[in-house]
């Protein structure tokens, strides 16, 4: 099955499509949404308050990755944040140390649609990386970006810089927002709900911004990560 988004076509299950004629770079200032003063001070009081209370997991977290696995406890890579600047988004180590250079092996096993790759049984993936990612214990090290101030506690999830290219002017409309470390996406299925339906609910927050939206999301986030709906 092949769906056609904007110049690029998306073949399921196959590494066949070109990007978009456009560069990655930063979007027009009018374009963009700089954060609401109500947001910035939700997002340091709460990303504050969950370094604080997730302190001993993620300790926890850290040690059982030094010991099972070779590599950094903190994986870091560069993300498109508000207007598509790029930042470096922080998380738990989940795969082994070279797994960025085994991804084009596997490119032809994703089960994502849209430039986005999911595999639910990748097997760069490690032992203790999968209960990390089932429970998103791997995502705490983001309170981190959220303090920065280059993500928020909820808002569009950030790609990766070489996602962005295959974008469709459409698409590009999730990058008008401050990234977030939960969303409507994240409540909704996660990896079931394919690449356009999850832009789609990127807009509509984008749209419905609130303060009730966003305290009402993260509530909703807690029994969708204890489900592991959607989490490989």
């Amino acid at each position: 099955m092949s769906v056609e988004v904007g110049q690029a076509t998306w073949e399921s299950g196959q590494a066949e499509w070109e990007p978009a004629e456009r560069p990655v770079m930063p979007m027009d200032p009018l374009m963009v949404m700089p954060l609401p003063r109500w947001k910035r001070a939700f997002d340091i009081s709460g990303a504050g308050l969950g370094l604080l209370v997730f302190s001993p997991l993620m300790l926890a977290a850290a040690v059982l990755i030094k010991l099972t696995s070779k590599g950094p406890v903190i994986f870091k890579q560069q993300r498109a944040g508000l207007g598509g600047r790029p930042f470096t988004f922080l998380k738990f180590r989940s795969m082994v140390a070279d797994a960025e250079g085994q991804k084009t092996e596997l490119v032809w096993f994703n089960e994502q649609t849209g430039p986005i790759f999911k595999m639910r049984k990748d097997p760069r993936v490690t032992m203790v990386g999968r209960l990390l990612r089932k429970l998103s214990i791997d995502e705490l090290p983001q309170l981190w970006n959220v303090l920065q101030g280059d993500m928020s506690l909820v808002g569009p999830r950030p790609p990766t810089l070489d996602e962005v290219p295959y974008y469709s002017e459409w698409q590009r409309r999730r990058l008008e927002m401050t990234p977030g470390l939960t969303c409507l996406w994240q409540i909704s299925g996660r990896s079931h709900i394919g690449f356009n339906e999850w832009v789609r609910m990127d807009i509509r927050y984008t749209t419905e911004c609130s303060f009730l939206t966003d305290l009402k999301i993260l509530l909703m986030t807690v029994p969708a990560v204890l489900s592991c709906k959607g989490a490989h």
